[in-house]
């Protein structure tokens, strides 16, 4: 049995099965308890535009729970690898299978097993369904909860740069010579970067060359004095095919896409240090369910009349919570060059492998 990776069909089953209950257990316990705290500080906000009613609630939840599932499912992987092996460990079920004659890494090799089935659907669920989530409800909140054009390109939150000056833009739909931007600021800046003037309208089209601001108001600074304008040309050297290109959003792109993304961009010469990053960490972020066994693993050995399988479960979870700290630093560092991108996305992965792997060894094996 030593040679056997995996213990009997039977006691496979039974780990993999309890597993997988706990995990889906403190899964829908953290989306319950944390998507009705963001309704109660969000609910508000989703009313007040007139018309907005349960049904936008609902569409607000619908959205929300997929980023929320997304977000903690490694956590759940934690929390149900505690829960599952400080349980064996009461019942000196693990005390049996090591009788038996399995290693440490038999015992675990079930969690490991459903650990890295999580990691592959929840890769799937994130390309499929948390991307399109993240554009939509950007989106949404981006006009405060109110209509959204209907647009398969819809993207929120544009900054881009004219020269000196800037040009911003809460959504942005359309492709190409139909771009369409809403709730638009200009800001003329004199040399140095002070804004000399500042321009909001509700909507912007592409005037070849330049964006048409209609129904615009500018405020001069040096005067103090606000001034509607019917229209107004800006931008004259930001073209569609640089706004395609600046517009993007990483989170709300798939997999694939991103790919895609990335490579127009190195096209031109433009910094792809970010986007790189988090296309790595579309990868190892789902992988990271695949080390909470492993991290978890020292609340399941020692015996538990010992009193220390309480400090052993504490000393797991805080293994576990210490590696999402460190991988939410290291891409944050990726992000700003800090780091190379795919040291950045991986780095963590591998550290916290080897941490389990020796913890593991010396505290068992």
């Amino acid at each position: 049995m030593q040679l056997d990776f995996f213990p009997s069909r039977s006691l496979t089953l039974y780990l993999a099965k309890m597993f997988v209950v706990r995990i889906l257990a403190v899964l829908v316990m953290l989306v319950l308890v944390l998507m009705a705290l963001d309704l109660l500080g969000n609910s508000g906000t989703i009313l007040e535009p007139e018309g907005n009613g349960q049904a936008e609630i609902l569409k607000y939840v619908s959205l929300r729970i997929p980023q929320l599932i997304s977000r903690f499912l490694p956590y759940s992987v934690l929390l149900a690898t505690l829960i599952t092996l400080v349980t064996l460990n009461q019942n000196s079920e693990v005390v049996a299978m090591k009788a038996a004659g399995l290693s440490a890494h038999q015992v675990l090799s079930p969690l490991l097993l459903t650990a890295a089935l999580i990691s592959v659907i929840s890769f799937g669920f994130n390309e499929r369904i948390v991307t399109r989530a993240n554009a939509t409800i950007k989106a949404w909140e981006a006009v405060d909860y109110g209509p959204v054009p209907e647009d398969s390109g819809v993207r929120a939150n544009v900054y881009l740069t004219d020269g000196e000056n800037i040009l911003t833009a809460a959504i942005l739909t359309g492709a190409g010579d139909k771009i369409e931007l809403t709730n638009v600021t200009w800001y003329a800046r004199a040399p140095g970067g002070i804004i000399s003037e500042q321009v909001r309208a509700p909507r912007a089209t592409y005037a070849a060359p330049g964006w048409q601001l209609e129904n615009a108001k500018s405020f001069d600074v040096g005067s103090a004095e606000t001034q509607e304008i019917k229209t107004l040309v800006v931008g004259e050297t930001l073209t569609p095919a640089q706004i395609d290109l600046q517009s993007i959003d990483p989170d709300g792109q798939s997999f694939w896409e991103l790919s895609q993304t990335i490579d127009a961009f190195e096209a031109v010469g433009r910094r792809t240090t970010e986007m790189r990053a988090k296309w790595w960490h579309r990868i190892s972020g789902p992988l990271s369910a695949l080390l909470m066994p492993l991290l978890g693993s020292i609340a399941a050995f020692g015996l538990a009349r010992s009193g220390q399988l309480f400090v052993r479960a504490v000393i797991g979870m805080a293994l576990g919570f210490a590696y999402f700290v460190v991988d939410n630093a290291a891409l944050a560092m990726g992000s700003f060059g800090g780091y190379p991108p795919f040291l950045a996305a991986w780095a963590p992965f591998f550290l916290f492998l080897l941490v389990g792997e020796t913890v593991l060894i010396r505290t068992e094996e």
